[in-house]
């Protein structure tokens, strides 16, 4: 099967990729911004010397990852490396609040650890212009083409599947993918059965069986402050009276905010591969079901691996009314953190009170899904 229109590009493309994208002056730009006091002409030097796409990723990737994240958050807390076996391929599903960062900083904690990166599986809403395109092929991502027919997303499922199951079974390349269509914009992370149903796709005969070749992996990610809580509010309120369709530019809008907002304090946690729970699958279930049961088991290692910080036990505290964590916070955190509510909720076409109450959805919901899972593990 021909994968050339959704695959990243491979060791023996990546060097004639970046010499045509630095002919562009937008890249330069993106590369002075992004790491300040480095050049283009530096840039093409360091690609000469790079025999694979890993090793541009561990010198200018890191590099950059480095600088903003210094710049925008108060320090990233990683764990869970050790569930992973070397030159095993994994397959990564994630809660996804972050459109770019979720991914990237996953393959941080790789270039840390010293350990192989990802494919990663992102929505062709990133590709939206030749140079965005570039970068993410560049980057290990895979094209996730959405829209069209019913046909056009049958077709185009079956094509992403088998490219996914093609890296990891005969590739041996590792691929996170996030766990549902688009961000979580109400602070409820839930596992689509749709994604594990594509992603085993032509395997029903065999689809426990195939889901534990895959070494289904969940990765929880937890954010302090998330740097798009205000688009994602106020996106949720404009639905609340019909679609929301968004406007030329928005994505771009949200990934720039993603990278450059200020996130706090960060948490990604890799969880245990499902190999020992894929045998609690009862085996008189139908395959619905079977899916259905194993993104409850995604969900629940998410929740229990959450992160929690004193924004979420206020947003809990005020939005219930009560004060059942007020031992999780103080005084000067909670008069912050409503500050912060106070100026994220200004918006000039959704009331205040609405973004209000939407924003305490985002901090709160992850507090009841991570004791509730808490509760379920004793």
């Amino acid at each position: 099967m021909d994968f050339d229109e959704i695959r990243p590009y491979t060791n023996d493309e990546f060097k004639e990729a970046y010499y045509h994208l630095m002919e562009d002056p937008r890249f330069g730009q993106a590369i002075r911004l992004c790491v300040p006091n480095y050049s283009v002409e530096a840039f093409r030097q360091d690609i000469e010397h790079f025999q694979t796409i890993e090793e541009v990723q561990v010198d200018f990737d890191k590099r950059f990852l480095d600088a903003f994240l210094a710049q925008t958050s108060k320090g990233i807390s990683m764990s869970g490396i050790e569930h992973l076996k070397e030159g095993e391929a994994y397959m990564f599903i994630g809660n996804h609040r972050d459109i770019t960062l979720d991914p990237a900083l996953l393959q941080y904690y790789f270039f840390i650890e010293h350990r192989k990166t990802s494919r990663i599986a992102m929505g062709d809403n990133l590709f939206t212009t030749p140079l965005l395109g570039e970068v993410a092929k560049l980057n290990k991502m895979i094209k996730v083409k959405r829209g069209g027919s019913m046909r056009d997303k049958l077709l185009n499922s079956k094509h992403l599947a088998a490219y996914i199951q093609y890296s990891l079974f005969e590739d041996k390349e590792s691929v996170w993918i996030a766990q549902r269509d688009g961000r979580t914009k109400d602070g409820n992370d839930h596992t689509k059965q749709g994604l594990l149903k594509m992603i085993t796709l032509g395997n029903d005969k065999q689809l426990v069986e195939t889901m534990r070749r895959m070494n289904i992996t969940p990765v929880s990610i937890s954010y302090e402050y998330e740097p798009c809580d205000k688009m994602k509010a106020r996106e949720v309120a404009l639905s609340e009276d019909g679609p929301y369709h968004k406007q030329p530019g928005e994505d771009f809008d949200s990934i720039k905010q993603g990278i450059f907002g200020q996130k706090g304090r960060i948490s990604l946690c890799i969880c245990k591969p499902l190999d020992e729970e894929l045998d609690t699958v009862p085996e008189h279930l139908n395959n619905n079901d079977k899916l259905y049961y194993v993104c409850q088991l995604i969900d629940k290692y998410i929740y229990q691996n959450y992160t929690l910080y004193p924004n979420n036990y206020i947003a809990h505290d005020i939005l219930h009314q009560n004060q059942v964590y007020s031992h999780c916070y103080t005084p000067e955190e909670r008069e912050k953190f409503e500050g912060y509510l106070k100026r994220q909720s200004q918006n000039c076409d959704v009331p205040e009170e609405k973004m209000h109450e939407n924003l305490l959805k985002i901090y709160a919901t992850p507090v009841d899904n991570h004791y509730q899972a808490i509760s379920e593990q004793n």
